[in-house]
């Protein structure tokens, strides 16, 4: 009869797949801002603004989001109990998007032209995508059955 009742406790796998769909999700709607910023440019300034993001977005995925997509993998991947659904991300990253979130907002209503902003948006976009599709591996890698060849 404890609070742990109404805790809404999944499996491991739940909690892998939470996590790729959040981190795809929030990389899709970055990317969306960005994209949607670049509607007046002109043909050049589209190759070079979306280039430009898209070579920001590599170092952003390898150096930074693969490291801390793994780190949280090698975290949920020994549990053996059900955790809380909240639980696909720690207290500290928890609080870590509350800032890039803050940041995110202060950028968009900042007086910075949104053509600038839109590397930094698809850059971090895409590296958030490509980072949250490691979940989706290991979820069906490790989780699915798979049938005999």
């Amino acid at each position: 009869m404890g609070i742990k009742r109404f805790t809404p406790a999944v499996d491991k796998r739940i909690l892998v797949l939470l996590a790729g769909i959040m981190w795809c999700g929030v990389g899709i709607l970055l990317i969306h801002y960005g994209v949607s910023w670049l509607s007046l440019c002109s043909r050049r300034e589209l190759e070079i603004f979306y280039a430009t993001g898209l070579l920001a977005a590599v170092p952003i995925h390898h150096f930074g989001f693969l490291k801390i997509a793994d780190k949280n993998l090698n975290r949920l991947l020994p549990l053996t109990e059900k955790r809380c659904v909240f639980s696909f991300m720690t207290w500290k990253s928890y609080i870590i998007v509350i800032i890039m979130v803050s940041m995110g907002i202060a950028l968009r209503h900042s007086q910075i032209p949104k053509r600038y902003l839109s590397v930094v948006y698809n850059g971090i976009g895409l590296a958030l995508f490509l980072s949250g599709i490691r979940y989706f591996r290991f979820f069906f890698r490790l989780f699915i059955k798979r049938r005999p060849s």
